[in-house]
């Protein structure tokens, strides 16, 4: 299979790839990265353990490992509307927060409405382009506050 995209023509930007480092326990960090996304609009319409999930199934011996699935409504009804409901396979935004070492977390987050855009599941017209811009300014502010 041939990919539509050259990967590793993408860089960060692309992707709109966001890292932050937090020293503090994992729990913590979970918390601190919930409060830090509602606060900066968005809510968070599911999560769940990765980690939790494959120790106990499989016995993976993962460290810990967090997704919380954020979602700003407004947005996703216009990012919906956008992509004749097409974005809603990629639904929710998720933030990874992920122990790299003890007391030592990432916070990793990509964004679908960029990946969308890249993968012809969304225009590249202005409509996405301001709905882009929109989640953009969410997630810089939540960056900016962790």
């Amino acid at each position: 299979m041939t990919l539509p995209i050259d990967p590793t023509a993408l860089d960060a930007e692309d992707l709109g790839e966001k890292r932050a480092t937090l020293e503090m326990d994992h729990e913590a960090a979970v918390e601190h990265v919930r409060e830090t996304f509602v606060d900066a609009g968005f809510g968070i319409a599911t999560e769940f353990s990765p980690s939790e999930l494959l120790n106990e199934k499989i016995n993976a011996d993962r460290e810990p490992y967090h997704v919380l699935g954020a979602c700003n409504p407004a947005v996703a009804d216009r990012a919906l509307d956008a992509t004749d409901g097409r974005l809603g396979g990629l639904f929710p935004c998720n933030v990874v927060i992920r122990q790299v070492e003890p007391g030592r977390q990432e916070v990793y987050h990509v964004s679908i409405m960029r990946i969308a855009r890249l993968v012809g599941m969304a225009p590249d017209d202005e409509t996405m382009a301001e709905i882009i811009a929109d989640t953009g300014e969410f997630v810089e502010e939540a960056y900016g506050n962790l």
